[in-house]
């Protein structure tokens, strides 16, 4: 049991994939309305400059559309059933590696050639992707109401 505790304590998103997830959320709780960072910031009590790097992405990637300029904001670039979660959090955790050995070109691990764990924490997370792949944004605004009331949205 207690292998299992530090298995899903390991497989912990980083806090841009986190406020990548929030920023969709909010944005899609607001269809048809502009919504600023500050707004978003304000909303979940952070940073506006974390958010900075976040909506760029977003909107690199296609997710969101932004508007510059006075009156200016953000919106979804798709529809919400377009929008895997499964894929926004591959993108976001790709750079990290979930264990030094899953990166060969800068794994220094002795014990790979006889170490069944990779393997184990390859299936766990292919698992956690299989399930996030059957969910899209708009399974996450199924309910907008409770969500915008707790985000404190009209």
């Amino acid at each position: 049991m207690y292998c299992k505790y530090i298995l899903f304590q390991t497989m912990r998103l980083n806090v841009f994939t986190d406020y990548c997830l929030r920023t969709l959320m909010y944005v899609g709780v607001n269809q048809g309305t502009l919504v600023t960072r500050g707004d978003i910031a304000t909303a979940y009590g952070i940073s506006g400059n974390h958010l900075m790097k976040v909506v760029n992405w977003l909107a690199r990637e296609g997710y969101v559309e932004t508007v510059r300029g006075k009156g200016g904001g953000m919106q979804l670039a798709r529809d919400p059933s377009a929008i895997s979660i499964g894929a926004i959090v591959r993108a976001c955790e790709a750079a990290d590696a979930l264990v030094e050995c899953f990166d060969p070109a800068t794994s220094r691990c002795r014990i790979t050639p006889a170490c069944r764990l990779k393997g184990i924490l390859g299936q766990a997370m292919g698992a956690m992707y299989r399930e996030l792949d059957q969910h899209t944004l708009a399974d996450l605004l199924v309910r907008p109401r409770p969500l915008a009331a707790l985000l404190h949205l009209a």
